[in-house]
């Protein structure tokens, strides 16, 4: 998609440093973190909507999310995931908000 900052940023046409990347997924922090830890589990290719998205598009954004949450060991200290549409999301490209911790015992 032309103007879509994540397309761009897939492109490399804006910088970006990731916490994590692959051949169809890129993962970097949220601009404006709600919580300590906050990352975009992103495809690169361009998805509108989460109704829009193939299953093994999904399947690759989910076990990215596994994935993270047991590198960053956020079994036990609460964690969320957050998938916005329907005209919800800001950015209209399909991607996944980690955000943790969540447990008020929780310590990082």
């Amino acid at each position: 998609m032309e103007n879509c900052v994540f397309c761009k940023i897939a492109k490399g046409e804006i910088a970006k440093e990731f916490d994590y990347e692959n051949e169809d997924i890129m993962v970097f922090p949220d601009l404006h973190p709600l919580r300590p830890i906050h990352l975009l589990i992103v495809p690169k290719v361009h998805i509108p909507d989460f109704l829009d998205a193939p299953d093994l598009v999904l399947l690759k954004i989910f076990n990215t999310a596994k994935k993270l949450v047991r590198e960053k060991k956020l079994e036990n200290k609460g964690y969320r995931l957050v998938i916005n549409g329907g005209g919800a999301q800001i950015i209209h490209h399909l991607h996944l908000h980690l955000l943790a911790p969540l447990s008020s015992q929780a310590k990082m």
